[in-house]
This record gives C-alpha cells, sequence and structure tokens, in this order.
C-alpha cells in the first residue's frame, strides 16, 4: 500500500502538505491541492484512520445502539441519526442489541473500543451506570425513545402517555368497551405511559375496561400468537379493541384476524403504535400512533454533535405523538 510518503514525493510537496489536504485543505493552495489529489488517485491511496485516531483522540464515529433493526421504526430513527451525522462530518456505527441488555453493554464497550466520539442509544435495560463510565472517560450519549428522570443525560421522545390517550379516547368513541393492552415489559417506561394513557382514557368511561398482555419480543409473530389466541376465545370473551404497544405486534393481530374469520374492525378493531411504512400498506390499512422516527434520530444526532463541540447543556425533548385513523378501527 501506498503512503503519504509517496503521495508527497508524486506530487512534489511535502509530507506535511498532503497532511493538510486531507484534513485542513483551506491551509493549502489550489495548485498544491490539486497535484496532491492527482498523485492521491494515481497512487491509490487510502488513508490510514486508526493512525489518525490514535495521533489525533477523534474517530469523527459515532456509535448508534438500537433495540431491533428489524423494525421499521427504529430503522427510520437510524436514517435520521445518519443524515444528520452526515451533514456534520461523522460517520455512524450501528449497533442492533436484539432487546437483549447484554448485547447493549457488548455494543457499548465495542464503541468504546473503536474510540467512538459519542454515542446515540435507545436502551432496553438500565444501562445509565455504563454510559456514566463512558462519559467520565470523555464519550458522551444521548438517549433515543427514552427520558432519564436523573437528568443527568439528554433525550429525545415522545409523550407516551399522550399516545395511549389519543388510542384510547378513539377505541371508546367508536364504541369498545373491552380493550386488551398488548405491550413488553412494564418496567419499560414507555410500554408503562402508554398503558397509563390509555387507562386514563378508559377511566372516564363508565363500563370500560382494560386487559392487559405482555408480549416477549414485540414482533409481527407475539402478534400472530396473541391473535390466535384471541381467535380462539368464545366470542363473547374476546375483546372488541386490540391496542398494541408496536405496529409490528398490530400487523400480526391482523393476519391472524383475517386467516381466522375475524373481522376488522366489525369484530375487533386494532390501534397500532409508531405508523412505520408498511401499516398504510396493509390489506386493511392499520390506525396507529405516529411518532416523529426520523425526527427524534436526527435531533438526538444533532444533541450529540453540539455536546462534542463544547455544549453540556441538558435537553430533554419530548415530541407530541399523532393519532393516524385508517380502516383497522374506521372501516
Amino acid at each position: 500500500m501506498s503512503s503519504i510518503k509517496d503521495v508527497a514525493a508524486l506530487a512534489g510537496v511535502s509530507m506535511s502538505t498532503v497532511s493538510n489536504v486531507l484534513n485542513r485543505p483551506e491551509r493549502v493552495s489550489a495548485d498544491s491541492v490539486d497535484r496532491v489529489l492527482r498523485a492521491i488517485d494515481q497512487l491509490g491511496f487510502v488513508r490510514n484512520d486508526a493512525a489518525r485516531q490514535l495521533r489525533t483522540g477523534r474517530s469523527t464515529l459515532i456509535g448508534l445502539a438500537v433495540i431491533n433493526i428489524s423494525n421499521p421504526f427504529f430503522t427510520d430513527v437510524a436514517t435520521g441519526v445518519e443524515q444528520a451525522a452526515r451533514d456534520a462530518g461523522y460517520s455512524v456505527l450501528l449497533g442492533n442489541s436484539a432487546s437483549r441488555p447484554e448485547g447493549e453493554v457488548g455494543f457499548l464497550d465495542l464503541f468504546e473500543k473503536q474510540r467512538v466520539d459519542g454515542v446515540l442509544i435507545v436502551p432496553s435495560g438500565d444501562v445509565l451506570d455504563k454510559l456514566d463510565g463512558l462519559r467520565r472517560r470523555g464519550t458522551p450519549a444521548v438517549l433515543i425513545d427514552r427520558v432519564d428522570d436523573r437528568r443527568t443525560f439528554s433525550s429525545v421522545s415522545t409523550d407516551d402517555v399522550v399516545g395511549g390517550r389519543l388510542a384510547g379516547e378513539h377505541l371508546l368513541a367508536i364504541g369498545r368497551r373491552r380493550i386488551w393492552f398488548i405491550g413488553a415489559d412494564l418496567g419499560v417506561r414507555q410500554m408503562r405511559d402508554r398503558l397509563d394513557g390509555l387507562r386514563e382514557a378508559v377511566r372516564a368511561v363508565p363500563g370500560a375496561t382494560v386487559s392487559v398482555e405482555i408480549s416477549a419480543h414485540l414482533n409481527a409473530e407475539d402478534g400472530i400468537a396473541y391473535g390466535r389466541r384471541i381467535a380462539a376465545l368464545p366470542a363473547a370473551e374476546r375483546p372488541d379493541a386490540v391496542f398494541a404497544a408496536n405496529d409490528m405486534v398490530a400487523l400480526g393481530l391482523l393476519q391472524a384476524f383475517t386467516g381466522s374469520g375475524i373481522r376488522v374492525p366489525h369484530d375487533i378493531a386494532i390501534v397500532g403504535y409508531d405508523d412505520i411504512v408498511f401499516s398504510a400498506a396493509a390489506a386493511i390499512p392499520l390506525t396507529s400512533v405516529r411518532q416523529p422516527s426520523q425526527r427524534m434520530g436526527s435531533t438526538a444526532a444533532t444533541l450529540l454533535i453540539d455536546q462534542l463541540a463544547g455544549d453540556a447543556e441538558h435537553r430533554s425533548i419530548v415530541y407530541e405523538p399523532e393519532l393516524v385513523v385508517r380502516s383497522s378501527t374506521a372501516g
């Protein structure tokens, strides 16, 4: 492989000039920049970023850890992160924890080994102490889709209590009274908040009830399993509405109900959460609580980049969700 020394010799300039062209081109004359770039192209020179990181202590890398990249919500978050990072001259190192706290910790260790400048994380477990350690060693972090009650880390999230209330009020308004909530571990704040919002709406309507089911993975397979379980119940014992904590579960329910002869929304109405791209394209388009996923990602990346530039102010940005009504409740 060619080296900076080879590039300098071919271009007829000093090695420091080549270094300036690569890192601070504004300090070099246009003629020297042109000669160096032509030499780089001719030699096929590739900069050794690992060596540069050791010299400068910076990688221009941001680590992003998400719960489940197969869920389009997190894909959209990652897209927003990547766009904002790219505009600021950063690249993104992506880790998918698959909802495993140990996987999350493993990626945080990897990010530190790769000398990332900062970390963005959608945590599934309690990693605040781990993030505290990273920050003490010079690597700041911002939370996505979570709020740090201790106010030690900046965060970007959605008001999930409002989201749950929007779903509940809509289902009650169309006459539904036996509502199932299918969510994940209620120790996770956004799950608890969505349920709290739903219950808040239900308490205002006499005779309305909420039953809670806990999904292990919050994926379409879990939704199909719950749909088949509901279909196997006597008609009088079935819910007349289901509020799923994400759209993947809701789409699985829709598939199971359709295959079991349950009419959506006539027999059972369905509301999802996130409003992923597949929701509008389903055979029965899905009513969903929309989160601004790409905007959440880009905002979180901007907060982190501001911290890297010296802005130490704590910020907790909370977006308002929006109910998007489609045929799964308004057929």
